[in-house]
């Protein structure tokens, strides 16, 4: 279980309280009778603003912590938090950004976006407008009126990520949401999706099966083990912000990729 924080002396500020905490979180599945272990003993702090990228082999558990921490999974042990609360349900503090965008093909991109506002009965002017605003800061001011079905995926996925921003989450959960992208697009999202949620202080919580997406993008690297999941290590990227992709062509980059191949080779259950 994670300590709590230390108020530290008088006249020193105490730290910032976690976004996103994580207590012994573990999952259990049945299947066919029997139970599988898909993630034991998870303990991590997330601090507010952190882009946090996990990586690790496939069945490893990452896309379920996530689901974890968005309330749509209940945990066989230990907890998840956010702002300090046990997550039970879903919550609009948290958005969930999937490998699919899940547009609905007979709205319009401003109707797709405006849907998380209609489901929560927001019809009203400011909502709009802020639909609006959020379309055109991924880009897409000239598509307002366009159809899913008139839009390249890469335009798809940004629909995806303005609908999510509209209604202003706390927390970006995002599993592997640009795999299915070619890499110029996939670059392209990735250097967006860094400038809006630096912007707004987004925490963002990322899924990739892809070591140099996940050291450019992140503040810190999570490396899970192999099933059943476990923090195998973590890796902080202590490179400047904002990033351009001529940093990959740096040593220190360079360095970082092999320090997350390093531990992803070591990683045991």
């Amino acid at each position: 279980m994670t300590p709590e924080a230390n108020p530290g002396p008088p006249g020193f500020a105490s730290p910032p309280k976690p976004i996103v905490e994580a207590r012994g979180l573990a999952k259990t599945f049945s299947i066919s009778g029997s139970e599988v272990t898909a993630l034991e003993g998870v303990d991590l702090s997330i601090r507010r603003g952190e882009f946090i990228s996990f990586v690790g082999p496939s069945g490893c558990g990452k896309s379920t912590f996530l689901n974890m921490v968005a309330g749509l999974l209940s945990p066989t042990g230990g907890e998840a938090l956010v702002n300090g609360v046990a997550v039970r349900e879903p919550s609009r503090q948290v958005g969930f950004m999937f490998q699919t965008p899940v547009l609905l093909p007979w709205r319009t991109v401003e109707q797709n976006v405006l849907m998380p506002a209609e489901v929560f009965g927001r019809k009203d002017k400011a909502v709009r407008d802020k639909a609006r605003s959020v379309i055109e800061a991924v880009g897409l001011g000239g598509f307002v009126g366009a159809y899913p079905r008139q839009l390249s995926g890469g335009m798809q996925q940004r629909v995806a990520l303005a609908r999510i921003l509209t209604y202003e989450p706390e927390v970006l959960l995002m599993d592997e949401p640009f795999g299915a992208l070619d890499e110029f697009t996939r670059e392209a999202m990735n250097l967006e999706l860094m400038r809006i949620t630096r912007a707004a202080g987004i925490t963002v919580l990322f899924v990739t099966h892809n070591i140099t997406e996940a050291v450019f993008m992140s503040d810190r690297v999570v490396v899970m083990t192999p099933r059943p999941g476990k923090v195998s290590g973590m890796v902080d990227i202590a490179l400047p912000r904002p990033r351009e992709i001529g940093l990959m062509q740096k040593q220190a980059f360079a360095d970082l990729i092999f320090e997350v191949r390093g531990i992803l080779g070591h990683g045991h259950g």
